[in-house]
C-alpha cells in the first residue's frame, strides 16, 4: 500500500537537517520573519554531541587520566606509584555515554524549543525544483511546497564494500560510543583525526591497537619534516603503519577480524582482532534526497556543483548547501558559520550574500597535539615562502613537563612578510593553534607577531623561536 498523502504544506524557506548547520540555518532564516520550516529524519543531536567531538573528548580524557597515572610516567618526575593502575572499561564507557547523553540532551532541548508548527520528523525527497516529500515513520507523507530550501543533512563514514564481510566485526566512530565495555583489541583503517584520536585513546586504555594507512598520510599534517616528527613520536607509543601493505581482511573461524600484513622487517604477519573500526573517511549523507529532482548534475560523489561563496547551488541557485554535507570545512564552528549564511540566504533570496570565511583552524587532539593553520604547507605556493622551525624538544617549559616532543613550522611570505600559516605536532597545539589563527585573520606580519607578549616560561616562547627563524631568513 503507498503510504497515505497528509494535507500538504507552503513555506517560504525549507531546512532539511536539524544538526549543527541545519539549526544554524533555521534560526538565521527565521529572524527575517519567513515561514520556515525544519525537517529532521533521524534522532537528532547533532554529529560533535552524539558521535564526533564531545565522546570522543570524553574517551581522550578517560585515556590521559590512564596514561599519566602509569607508573612509567611519572617516575621520571620522582614520583612512584605503586602497584599498578586498574581501568574498569565498563565505568569507562558508562561516563562516556552518560555525558554524551547529556550533551546530545542539550541539543535536543533546543530543538524541542522550536515551535511545532516549524518541524516535521521524517525523511525528505525533493520530487521538483519547488517541492519535496517528507516521509513520517507509520504515519504517511507531507508534500512540502518551499521558495528556498538548505540542505544540511551532514555526513556518514565510509569504508569499502568488501569490509561488510567482516559482519559485526566492522564498526565506524559512530558505533564506539555506543560500547558498554572496552574491547579487547582493534584495527584501526585510516590514521586521519578520528583514526589516531581514537586509537591512541584506546591503546592507552589498554586495548591492543594497531593503525594502519595509505600513502604515508598522518592527520592533517602535509608538511613533510612535521609529518615524520608526528610519526616517530606517535609510532614509538602504538604500531602504526601509515603506508600499509595489508594482504587480507577477512573474519576467522574464531568469530574475530583477520587482518594480513606486511611487517617493517619484510615478514608477513596475521593478527587476530576483536574489531576493525573504519575511520577511512566521510561522504555526503545525500543517498534518499533525489536531488536530481532539482535539475543539477551530480558529480561522481552524487554532489551538485555549489558557489562555494554563497553556497548555493550552481544550477539551482535557490537552494543552499551547508555544513559537512558539502565537506569543504567538515568542522563544528565552520558548519555553524555555513548554516548562518545559508539560512540568511535562503531567506533573502534573490538577495544573498558572499559567506565569512575564519582562518582555517584545525587540531587533532591526539597526545601530542596536532594543529594545522591555514591552507597547509601543501597548498602554499612554493618558493614564495620561509619556513620558521622550531623543535620541541630542548623548549624549555615542555622539557620541565616532560612534554619535549614535536615541532612548529610557521610559513612567512617572502614579499609581505605576512604570516600566512603553520603546521604543528607538539604540547599546546590546540591552544597556539588558536594564537596563530587570530594571527592570519588579522593580516599581521612575523613582525607584529614578535611585537606580541610573551611571557616565561610558557610553551609559546617555542612559537617565538619558530618566528624569530622565520625573520632571520627574511634578513638574509
Amino acid at each position: 500500500m503507498p503510504d497515505a498523502r497528509l494535507p500538504p504544506l507552503h513555506v517560504d524557506v525549507v531546512v532539511v537537517g536539524a544538526g549543527t548547520s541545519g539549526l544554524a540555518a533555521y534560526r538565521s532564516a527565521i529572524k527575517s520573519g519567513k515561514r520556515v520550516m525544519l525537517i529532521e529524519g533521524g534522532p537528532g543531536g547533532t554529529t560533535c554531541a552524539s558521535v564526533g567531538c564531545m565522546p570522543s573528548k570524553l574517551l581522550i580524557a578517560a585515556a590521559e587520566a590512564a596514561h599519566g597515572a602509569a607508573p612509567s610516567r611519572t617516575r621520571p618526575f620522582g614520583v612512584h606509584v605503586d602497584g599498578t593502575v586498574r581501568i574498569d572499561g565498563h565505568a569507562v564507557m558508562d561516563r562516556v555515554r552518560r555525558e554524551r547523553d547529556r550533551f546530545v540532551g542539550f541539543v535536543l532541548e533546543g530543538v524541542d524549543a522550536i515551535a511545532q508548527s516549524d518541524k516535521l520528523q521524517g525523511w525528505a525527497a525533493f520530487t521538483g525544483t519547488h517541492t519535496l516529500d517528507v516521509h513520517h515513520p507509520d504515519k504517511g507523507v507531507t508534500s512540502v511546497v518551499f521558495g528556498t530550501a538548505v540542505i544540511a543533512t551532514g555526513s556518514k563514514a565510509v569504508y569499502p564494500a568488501a569490509w561488510d564481510a567482516v559482519g559485526d566485526g566492522l564498526v565506524v566512530n559512530d558505533d564506539v560510543f555506543g560500547w558498554t565495555t572496552l574491547p579487547k583489541s582493534v584495527a584501526v583503517f585510516g590514521p586521519g583525526v578520528i583514526g589516531l584520536e581514537l586509537g591512541q585513546a584506546l591503546h592507552r586504555l589498554g586495548v591492543k591497537v594497531v593503525v594502519f594507512g595509505r600513502g604515508n598520510s598522518l592527520g592533517p599534517l602535509s608538511d613533510p619534516q612535521v609529518r615524520d616528527t608526528a610519526l616517530a613520536v606517535l609510532g614509538a607509543e602504538f604500531p602504526l603503519y601509515p603506508d600499509a601493505h595489508v594482504r587480507g581482511v577477512e573474519k576467522g573461524p574464531d568469530g574475530r577480524v583477520h587482518v594480513t600484513y606486511r611487517h617493517e622487517d619484510g615478514t608477513w604477519h596475521t593478527d587476530r582482532f576483536e574489531y576493525l573500526l573504519a575511520a577511512t573517511g566521510r561522504a555526503a549523507n545525500v543517498g534518499g534526497l533525489n536531488l536530481g529532482a532539482l535539475g543539477v548534475a551530480l558529480d561522481a560523489k552524487g554532489l551538485p556543483t555549489l558557489n562555494q561563496s554563497t553556497l548555493a547551488l550552481v544550477d539551482c541557485p535557490h537552494v543552499f548547501m551547508a555544513g559537512d554535507v558539502h565537506g569543504a570545512r567538515p568542522l563544528l564552528h565552520e558548519a555553524a558559520d555555513d548554516g548562518v549564511v545559508a539560512g540568511e540566504n535562503a531567506a533573502n533570496y534573490p538577495e544573498v550574500r558572499p559567506a565569512f570565511r575564519r582562518a582555517a583552524l584545525g587540531v587533532v587532539f591526539c597526545d601530542p597535539q596536532m594543529s594545522v593553520v591555514g591552507p597547509g604547507y601543501s597548498r602554499l605556493p612554493q618558493g614564495a615562502f620561509v619556513v620558521g622551525r622550531v623543535s620541541f624538544h630542548n623548549q624549555g617549559r615542555a622539557r620541565v613537563m616532560l612534554r619535549n616532543q614535536g615541532a612548529l613550522h610557521v610559513y612567512v611570505d617572502v614579499a609581505t612578510r605576512k604570516f600566512l600559516g603553520a603546521e604543528m605536532v607538539g604540547p599546546s597545539a590546540e591552544h597556539i593553534g588558536h594564537l596563530l589563527a587570530w594571527s592570519l585573520q588579522q593580516g599581521l606580519t612575523v613582525d607584529q607577531m614578535l611585537a606580541m607578549p610573551f611571557y616565561h616560561p610558557v610553551v609559546e616562547e617555542g612559537l617565538r623561536t619558530a618566528l624569530r627563524d622565520a625573520l632571520a631568513q627574511l634578513a638574509a
